[in-house]
């Protein structure tokens, strides 16, 4: 079953990729699609009898046997309490090192299985109708499929070098689909950007895998987590200082979460990465890339534990990122930009709830939250769709008679992510659950740490709730803003766009009550849904649960402020905007720059790399190398050879001539050596 999984789409890539012209574009869609649709259902499959069926311990592949144990070994198939293993083949066998390529299956797997899969099936239907227009549709196809795939590999590996090749995967696929449309030179620098940004993050993730087999002796994860313990306060020596050994591989290899997941420093590309078509835009946010940090994270949890230091640093990352996107998400105006800050910001949601320690937390707003952000994403591509492409929220306005369905979409999607719900009861949408947690979390840290990452999250909810309820008011409501022929042709998307998002709606309403308890509410309960997958920390879940009521309402009181607000500036006094941000032109430049980062590493970075470049490639290359070397050590040969040349002159005492003069050079030489050495 779980090769099925995984190799389904990428037999689909393969087939769409390779063979799409002789099959035809509409058969390529549907094999993609009915291959995803396939996978996520046995992704269901797993997640119910893995995640709820743990106790029975029950092998879900025909034929397993029990060879392998939770803290390592090697074998065909095997699970113990809830962990299972199906190896595929012998991969790398060097000396000590015996590396198999192993599907590794716990919960944590099966969580983002379902997420992944159910994603992008729903994102590959969606994209039919999407991109019913575009004549290269195979290819688009073949790259979605082959982007599941290569995340797939990520979340079932077994070890380090198998995580890194999904990862590499991953950041190849979003190249490709980034800049499908190469023709645009917008979306060729935009797949640039974000692949050079995670090059940046990819190599203290490769380092920090190095240091990792070094200091722990293994690359298969139940090896080195056995060996953590041991390794737990030992140092090395480098340059001038001794170094904590686990310090130093977590921080390493959270910076290649910091690249993956675009936090702050290493969130340049993620808003560039709109320039895809909106299925990529919706896949890549919701269920494959960006949450490929918040998954090795929590997978690697063992290790974090040991590291404290990396774990305040987690927090802290988390909580600037969280902050940072929201306010430039405040004074957006693509709808698509807007949306992608909001990931950027819920990301930092996320590791908040890691370095906190409460790991479930942050994979539970990992599952809720690629539920109501695809749906986002992709009612943002119906409002696109039916808006003749047009993205600037300042050119709509008054569409929601016209696309009602969308817009009731889109406002459940607001609901979800806003954290709609009431304390204490079990009314809430999808992000009320999820964000509440890891907010409450926070609080639970204590100190000064806790209170940093509890207010700028809480400000952050403030913040959300007035951009997403910004982009309703000025994408739905008041009068229209576009042209006549525009407001005249649009209309709703067809079925098949429209079909995914009355499935992702209900995970936006329901994913949040219904598994609150498996990943926040009980305690008992999580530490038996997550056994043998992640570190759950009884203690700080516990305080959580403790915290004061009003750090319970903070994060609804913040949404029912932004609402407001919102509210009164773009419906009760839609003049308010624009005179605000006339009286505090530097604050509304700022963000709207967003935060001029883009501006400061062009300076630093950029600017310098070109100057280096050119300096080589002018003195160095073409000066010294060309003109210096191959060409001026080239006419030195040619004029030694024309001088050459014309010792040959065919004359016979010519050569007479030199034979003598070369005797006599002979004979003069014997006779000075002979005598020296007499």
């Amino acid at each position: 079953m779980i090769q099925a999984i995984v190799f389904f789409p990428l037999l689909g890539a393969l087939l769409a990729g390779f063979f799409g012209r002789q099959i035809g574009a509409r058969n390529s869609e549907i094999l993609t699609s009915g291959l995803l649709v396939v996978a996520a259902l046995l992704s269901w499959v797993i997640f119910f009898q893995f995640g709820f069926g743990g106790e029975a311990a029950q092998p879900l592949v025909q034929g397993a046997t029990d060879v392998a144990t939770a803290e390592g070994g090697h074998g065909d198939t095997a699970m113990f309490t809830n962990v299972m293993k199906v190896e595929l083949f012998r991969w790398i066998a060097v000396g000590d090192l015996d590396l198999r390529w192993v599907l590794r299956v716990d919960t944590l797997t099966a969580v983002m299985l379902v997420v992944v899969t159910s994603v992008s099936s729903l994102v590959h239907i969606y994209s039919i109708g999407y991109m019913a227009d575009d004549p290269s549709r195979q290819r688009f196809f073949a790259y979605l499929s082959l982007f599941t795939f290569a995340m797939l590999m990520l979340v079932t590996a077994d070890n380090f070098l198998q995580m890194f090749f999904g990862w590499e995967g991953v950041g190849v696929a979003s190249y490709l689909l980034i800049g499908f449309w190469y023709h645009k030179p917008s979306a060729n620098a935009a797949a640039m950007k974000a692949f050079i940004v995670n090059r940046v993050g990819d190599f203290g993730f490769a380092l920090g895998i190095f240091t990792a087999f070094v200091v722990l002796g293994h690359l298969d994860f139940d090896g080195a987590f056995a060996a953590v313990e041991g390794a737990t306060g030992t140092t090395f020596h480098f340059l001038w200082a001794d170094w904590d050994a686990m310090t130093v591989i977590t921080l390493l290899l959270f910076m290649g979460a910091m690249g993956k997941s675009a936090q702050f420093l290493l969130h340049t590309w993620l808003p560039d990465a709109m320039e895809g078509p909106t299925p990529v835009s919706a896949l890549i946010h919701a269920a494959t890339m960006v949450t490929a940090g918040v998954f090795m994270v929590a997978r690697l949890s063992p290790l974090f534990e040991a590291a404290p230091a990396t774990m305040t640093v987690v927090l802290y990352v988390g909580a600037i990122t969280a902050f940072f996107a929201a306010t430039i998400g405040l004074v957006q105006n693509d709808i698509k930009r807007v949306i992608a800050y909001s990931t950027m910001s819920q990301l930092g949601y996320m590791f908040v709830a890691l370095g906190a320690g409460a790991y479930s937390a942050g994979i539970f707003h990992l599952f809720t939250h690629a539920f109501f952000k695809a749906l986002l994403f992709l009612g943002a591509g119906a409002v696109i769709h039916a808006m003749h492409h047009e993205q600037d929220m300042r050119k709509m306005g008054g569409i929601a008679r016209t696309i009602p369905k969308t817009y009731w979409m889109m406002i459940i999607g607001t609901l979800a992510l806003t954290g709609v719900g009431i304390p204490g009861t079990s009314f809430g949408f999808a992000g009320f659950f999820s964000k509440d947690s890891i907010i409450e979390a926070a609080y639970a840290v204590g100190g000064t740490n806790g209170q940093f990452a509890f207010w700028s999250l809480v400000i952050a909810a403030l913040f959300t709730s007035f951009y997403s309820w910004r982009l309703i008011h000025l994408t739905f409501h008041g009068k229209p803003r576009a042209s006549q022929e525009t407001m005249s042709h649009a209309h709703e998307a067809p079925n098949v766009m429209m079909v995914p998002l009355y499935f992702l709606a209900a995970g936006a309403v329901l994913s949040g009550v219904l598994f609150y308890g498996y990943f926040f509410a009980d305690i008992d309960l999580i530490g038996q849904f997550f056994a043998g997958s992640i570190v759950v920390d009884h203690a700080i879940i516990e305080e959580a649960h403790q915290a004061p009521g009003w750090v319970k309402w903070s994060a609804t009181i913040a949404m029912v402020l932004g609402f407001i607000i919102a509210w009164y500036m773009y419906i009760r006094r839609p003049d308010a905007p624009n005179r605000l941000a006339t009286q505090q032109a530097y604050l509304y430049r700022f963000l709207l720059n967003k935060w001029y980062f883009d501006e400061l590493y062009d300076w630093l970075f950029i600017r310098p790399a070109k100057r280096i470049g050119t300096f080589l490639w002018r003195r160095v290359d073409d000066k010294i190398i060309d003109q210096g070397i191959v060409e001026g050590l080239g006419n030195r040969v040619k004029d030694i050879t024309a001088r050459v040349v014309k010792l040959q002159s065919s004359y016979l005492y010519h050569y007479a001539f030199a034979m003598l003069i070369g005797v006599t050079a002979i004979l003069t030489w014997a006779i000075v050596a002979g005598g020296l050495l007499g």
